[in-house]
Order: structure tokens, then sequence, then C-alpha cells
């Protein structure tokens, strides 16, 4: 090993240690942007090394950087956060896509096009890179679709669709092994293979409704890393392999945190088909009246309240209230009022949906409050105020056994003194599933787009 070999894999060592403790500070909102700085930064030394070692023409890689950036710099500018989580299942399935696309261009031009056979290993490893990036890209862009509405949020399903699907992935098996026995023949087995995994990949997540849609983000994400993993043993790079299996392992990790918020199980999420955006037919008859609510009312209400806990949701995203919601908070807190914010892990379209959200808008750390601390002390809560939150607070997920979302744990936001919910409509949550919450007692409904609304009682305050 000459020096510059010495100092390029150094280089990947010290990439490889940036991305651990990035990823370690990602696990708290409070050091998640240093976290993710630290991950870059480890990404462009590898990038750089990569680059320095490789002899390719630099014309094209100045094309794609420019390319890329602006596309990048487009994107953080002007997507919504409202349109955050389709753009991470957007940028998922790109993951997966380049992955194949790697896989099958290395196929090409070193095996295939040369007229040499690749090293058992390689072969074995290239259809896992093509397939689980098929996989990845298509299923990606389906979650895509449900996710910005493209594709209605509902379950598709059909009779016989999980032994339709059991069957692609054994009958994956026969072209796999036909290329792995021979890769200069088995082309034609190769495409046949991407075929399969991009059918399989739809089929995978066309069943899933949009309910678990933040458990299928994290999991595609998991399946994005493990495919990069597999492209770099193809391609024999140590730190695409060590970037990979981080990406992969962490995001099964979070896909299990989700699975856990949701008291379900991943077969569950990946085979019942749970999770409909159909309205009341879902959810049955409507349980009883609500009680409207005016800001001007509202307001008195929070004048006297000694702690406010806000329960935001998906709702406020829609509205763009952020920042209304924080002025409004330390209105509250100068008035004497304590105010916290519960967040649910599932609460939003992605994880940590909401704890994006709300940095973004600069609500500090320490007043963001889990799911099972707020709960500890929901009781003593003079006002519990439900953002554009449905299903993350239902109480049937505790009390009605027959419910679709039982033993899901919530916020329980209905133990409140009073709950005051801020909502467009009556319409069901992604869920489809009527909320008993809206007819409670101690709740009353302040109808209107939350960002309008919040806004009424910040003028009231100022009044």
């Amino acid at each position: 090993m000459n020096n510059i070999d010495l100092i390029i894999n150094f280089s990947y060592v010290i990439s490889a240690v940036l991305f651990i403790f990035g990823l370690k500070l990602l696990s708290s909102p409070e050091t998640a942007r240093k976290g993710n700085l630290l991950s870059a930064t480890g990404m462009l030394l590898a990038i750089v090394m990569v680059l320095f070692s490789s002899g390719l023409d630099y014309k094209w890689i100045a094309l794609g950087l420019a390319i890329g950036a602006s596309v990048g710099v487009f994107a953080g500018r002007k997507v919504p956060m409202t349109a955050m989580p389709e753009m991470v299942a957007v940028f998922n399935g790109f993951g997966g896509g380049a992955s194949l696309l790697l896989a099958w261009f290395e196929y090409i031009s070193r095996y295939y096009g040369a007229g040499t056979s690749p090293p058992l290993f390689t072969s074995i490893v290239m259809p896992l890179s093509i397939f689980i990036g098929g996989i990845t890209f298509s299923g990606s862009m389906v979650a895509y679709g449900k996710l910005s509405g493209k594709i209605p949020g509902r379950p598709y399903l059909f009779k016989g669709q999980q032994t339709f699907n059991v069957a692609i992935v054994l009958l994956a098996i026969l072209p796999a092994v036909l290329f792995i026995w021979n890769p200069l023949t088995g082309y034609p087995w190769f495409l046949v293979l991407i075929a399969m995994a991009l059918i399989f990949g739809i089929l995978t997540v066309i069943p899933i409704g949009g309910a678990d849609m933040p458990v299928v983000i994290s999991l595609l994400n998991s399946y994005s890393g493990l495919a990069a993993c597999a492209a770099g043993f193809v391609i024999r790079n140590n730190i695409l392999i060590v970037a990979g299996s981080l990406v992969g392992a962490s995001g099964l990790i979070l896909t299990n945190i989700m699975c856990k918020a949701m008291n379900r199980s991943l077969r569950n999420v990946l085979f019942s088909g749970f999770g409909s955006d159909s309205g009341m037919a879902a959810g049955g008859e409507q349980q009883g009246e609500v009680e409207p609510i005016s800001a001007a009312d509202a307001y008195y209400i929070f004048e006297a309240a000694h702690s406010v806990a806000f329960v935001p949701g998906y709702g406020l995203a829609v509205a763009q209230a952020q920042h209304q919601l924080r002025e409004f908070g330390e209105l509250l807190e100068e008035n004497g009022t304590e105010v916290q914010y519960a967040i649910h892990p599932v609460a939003g379209r992605m994880p940590g949906h909401m704890n994006v959200l709300l940095s973004e808008a600069n609500i500090t750390y320490d007043q963001l409050v889990e799911m099972e601390d707020i709960n500890a002390i929901i009781d003593s809560v003079d006002v519990a105020v439900v953002i554009g939150a449905n299903d993350v607070v239902n109480p049937a997920a505790i009390n009605d056994e027959s419910s679709p979302i039982y033993g899901m744990p919530i916020i329980e936001a209905h133990r409140a003194k009073t709950v005051i919910v801020l909502k467009r409509s009556m319409r069901p949550g992604f869920a489809g599933i009527e909320n008993s919450l809206f007819f409670g007692e101690n709740t009353r409904m302040l109808f209107g787009d939350a960002r309008e609304t919040i806004a009424a009682l910040i003028d009231q305050f100022k009044e």
C-alpha cells in the first residue's frame, strides 16, 4: 500500500467516525443540526477522496454537482413543510435507484462489456443491490404519491395479495441464481430481476394505508441504506459499505421505534392494510354533538390557565401555523402560564415531523415533551390544545376494543381539565376513524384554519 492509498483509507476512517457521531447527535432535537453538519462533512470528505482516487472525468462530475446542488437548493427553499414527508420519500427512492444503477453500470462496463466474469462474491451482491434498490425506488415513488395526494392514501388490496407478493420474492430467486451461475450469459435474467424488483416495490407499499406512512418512510430509508451497502461491495468501496450499513441499521431501529409507538408489529403494518382516507366510512356513525367555541370565548379560558399543553399534528403543518403558535406560546408565558409542546412519535407524516416543524419556528427544545412524560402529568394540565392532530389523541385507542387503533399509545389529551381542538372540519384523520375526543364533555371545538385561528387568539391577548 502506497502513501496515497494510506491517505485515502485514513480519510475513509475519519468519514466513518463523523457518520457515527453525526447519527448519535441526530438522536436529540437539541443536537440534530450539529449531527447533520458532522455527517455532511464526513460525506463531503468521502466524496472528495473517491474523486481523487478514481481518475474520473471531472467535467462530468462538475456538471452533475452543479445540477444536483441547484435542485437541492431549490427544494430546500421552495418545498413547504407540509411537503417534507414526500420529499423524504423521493430522496429514499433516488438513493435506491442510484444503487441499482451503480450495480447495473458496473456489471455492463466492467464485466459484461469486457467479456470478463466477475468474482463469485460480486456476482452474489449484484442481484442483491439491484433487487433492494429497485424495491426502494418503486416503493418510495408509491409512498410519494400517497403522501402528496396524487395516489389516494387508502390501502389497495386484492384477494391473495400476500400470497402473490411471497411468490414474487420466491420467483426472484430463480433469475438471481441463473445470473450468478453464469454472469456473462445471464444479462436477460439480470433485467428480469430488475423488473421483478420494481413490481414488488409497488405491491409492497400500495396496500399500506396513509396512517402507517411514518413506518413506511423509516423502512424505505433502511432499504436505501442496505442497497447502498450492497452497491459498495459491488464496486469494492469501503466507505459506501460503512455508510450504507449505518443508514440501514439506523433505519431499522427507527422503524422498530415507530412500530412500538403504534403498538403494532412490522408484519401488521406491512400486511394488515390498515389506514384509510375514506372519511366516515371507517369511523361509523357520529358519536354525539360537538361544542364549538369562538376565539373570543377561548381567550378567557387561556387567560385563566396556569398550564397549557399544545399537541401538534399534521394540520399544523398544513396551515403553516408554527410561527403563530410560537408567538401565542410566548404571550401565554408572559401571562404567567406554563407552556409545553407534547410530541407523539408518529404525529405528522414522517418520523420527527413535528420536531422539525417546531424547530423551524425556533421553539426551544426544553419545551418539547415526549408522550410518556406528558401523559404522566396530563391530569394537572389546565388546557390541552390539539392542533390538527387526530389519531394520536383518539381515546378509542385505549377504551374501544373494536377500534382498529386499539392498543396504540396516544397522548391522553382527554384527561386534561379542558381540551380545545383547532380543526378545519369534523373530517377524520388519515386513519379514517371517528375521534371520540371531539365529543367529550370537557372538549371545545375551535373551527377554522389554524393559522387564522391562532392569529385571532393572539389579537385577543394583545387587545
